[in-house]
Order: structure tokens, then sequence, then C-alpha cells
């Protein structure tokens, strides 16, 4: 789990509603000092650190390798983990940071890069992310947070910073949650109608997909169809392996949504333009968000799957709108890729059961007839 250490070493107007906040999403490391630390002395959850040595807390700051050596044997300071913080500014101060890494005596190391930061932390990365000390990033914004976190697909082991609004918390709780797993279940195809044409939408996507990955697409909220990215190079087309060719515009596609208690939520493709995000889901359920850098809306001839999931003795109908085309697939039970123009009556093909009544892509208690 990555982690997430709040600044609050001073208090702000609203101080108090911003440590509630970060209570309510579990985010319970601090920076403290004398100032604030009364705040938190009877919380027994909470992990503390400090760059004072009078107060109590789990982890002590350094700034000074002199100072941390001197308190070597100082019973005062054996029951602190230590960390070290340091400011990035040059590639003798990169060259510190990995020694003092190996040294073994720092749980962490806390840097602040003001100038150079991607390639000073993608150095660091690949030089610490195999021994034990964490690689901390003091960040500014939720966005520099969300960079410095996937940096070199690894990322940082967490991040510093001083949230200024309670939506900060939200945001950064968002980006160290375990990605969420979709419920895929099979379902029969039970009818195929030729579309002459419609106007199909080609999702592409900034970051590249897997064999066994696609985007969840449907015509009603009822059900959604597992459409496979262009991952293949065919004989006559190379592959495309950031797209993936989702539908008619009117087609749902699920997205990630704000609020945490949801698992998803949905757009029209018509919605869709560069800067969206989408979940990417694999055939085993697995999911990631990724972000949209453009979108194809063309004239095509398409094809419309009927199909049908049997739970016990009830039936859900659903349906999906694909351009009829060698390129586009759909995936099996076993996980494999099937072309569209190889599908038949009776195969049976990876779906999801929607909520079955969406208000603007959010899932509703309602009675809604989609047909």
């Amino acid at each position: 789990m990555k982690k997430i250490i709040l600044d609050f070493e001073s208090k702000s107007v609203n101080f108090k509603e911003l440590i509630q906040e970060a209570f309510n999403k579990n985010i319970l490391n601090f920076l403290v000092s004398q100032e604030t630390v009364k705040e938190f002395e009877k919380i027994e959850r909470v992990i503390l650190y400090s760059k004072d040595p009078n107060i109590s807390s789990k982890y002590i700051v350094y700034d000074d390798k002199k100072k941390f050596e001197e308190n070597l044997a100082d019973e005062m300071f054996t029951n602190k983990n230590p960390g070290f913080f340091i400011e990035l500014k040059s590639k003798e101060d990169e060259r510190e940071i990995i020694e003092l890494s190996k040294t073994g005596y720092f749980d962490f190391i806390i840097i602040s890069a003001k100038d150079w930061k991607i390639i000073p932390f993608e150095n660091l990365i690949a030089e610490m992310h195999s021994n034990d000390t964490d690689l901390i990033a003091l960040v500014d914004s939720i966005k520099e947070a969300e960079i410095m976190l996937k940096i070199l697909e690894v990322g940082v082991d967490g991040v510093l910073i001083k949230p200024k609004e309670i939506s900060d918390i939200f945001e950064l709780k968002k980006l160290i949650q375990t990605e969420i797993h979709i419920d895929l279940t099979k379902a029969k195809i039970t009818n195929i109608q030729n579309i002459p044409e419609a106007e199909r939408v080609c999702v592409d996507s900034t970051s590249l997909l897997n064999f066994g990955e696609g985007f969840l697409v449907g015509s009603t909220a009822k059900g959604f169809c597992l459409i496979h990215s262009e991952t293949f190079d065919t004989e006559f087309v190379s592959s495309r392996p950031f797209r993936v060719n989702a539908g008619d515009i009117s087609s749902y596609i699920l997205v990630p949504d704000k609020d945490p208690k949801n698992i998803y939520r949905t757009n029209y493709l018509s919605e869709l333009k560069g800067g969206k995000k989408v979940l990417a889901v694999s055939y085993k359920g697995e999911t990631r968000v990724v972000s949209v850098g453009r979108v194809k809306i063309e004239t095509r001839p398409m094809i419309r799957f009927e199909l049908e999931v049997l739970r016990g003795n009830k039936k859900t109908p659903m349906s999906c709108i694909c351009q009829n085309a060698e390129t586009v697939r759909l995936i099996g039970v076993d996980g494999k890729a099937k072309s569209v123009v190889d599908v038949k009556v009776g195969d049976e093909v990876l779906v999801h059961i929607g909520p079955g009544a969406t208000h603007f892509g959010t899932a509703i208690k309602e009675i809604i007839i989609e047909k």
C-alpha cells in the first residue's frame, strides 16, 4: 500500500475538518509539530512523524547526518524509527540519497525536488525499489502526487503533502485505493442483426492495453459486453494496442465514479473526448483507470448482438452494437478474443450484469424499461 503522510505541522482555518476527513478516509500518517501534536495525543490509531525529538512520535525526521550520528547511542532516540529529509538540487544530492538508503539506518527518506523532478525520481526509484528504505516525495498538489505515485509504473513509496481543502483528502484516497474488481459472467448470443450503417466510436487510450483486456460496453444498463482492444496484428491491419473499437454512439461505457461508494458509473460513448477517463477491464475482471487520448467517430456498417444471461430461473437480456469488421472482437469464456464476424448464435462471451437503471450515468433504484 502506498503511503500518504499529511503535513499537519501548522494549523489552517479548516484544520479540524481536515483531520476528521483524514480519519474518515483512514489516512492516519501525520507530520506534526509542538503546535499541533496535542490534537492527536489521545488518538491511538494515528502514526505520528516529527522533526522535533521532544515530541512523542513513532518516527523522527532528521535533516542533518551529524545530529543523527550523535543520537545513535542515545536512549531517547533508540525507540523512534528514523527517517531523513533532504532537498534534491543536484546529481550529487541524488547520489547521497542512494547512499543513505543503502546504510540500512533509515526507514524512509523524504525528498523535496523543486526544479528537476521526474528524471531524478526515476533514477531513485530504479536504485531504491528493491531495498527497505521507503522513498517519500514532498509534493505540492494532487496532480503532482499522482505523477509521483506512478513514475516508472512502480512509483514512489509515498508522498508528503499539506492538504488545503477537504476534497484533497478525498482525491488522495483515490490515488492509493486498490483497483476494483468487476464480476464477469457468461452470456449466450441469442440473435444477430446487421445494421447497414451507424456512427461508430473508436476510443484511443493513452495507455497500452493488454491481450485479454478491453472496455465494457452495452446498449442498455442491464449489461455490458467486454470488447477487446486492437492488440492483434493481422495480414491487412497493424495492431493498435491503445484502441478499443467500442460501439455505436448511443452505447454505454463504464467509467470510474468520483464517489468511492460506487464501483463505476456510465457515460455514453458520444460523451467521451480526450482527457476523460474510462475503465479498462481484463477477462479476469481486473480493472484499471486509463485516460482517453482521442475519440474517432465515423459512419460504418454495424452488427447488433442480443444476449442472455441465465442465473437459475432468471433470464437477463442485454444487447451490444459493434462495427461489423474483423478487427472488432468479443471475449469468450476462455478469455480468448473472437472476431465479431465469426460469432454465431449460441456462442458464449464474457459480460458484466449492470445495475439496470441509471440516471445521468449513476445507478439508481428505479424501475426503467430498456429494450
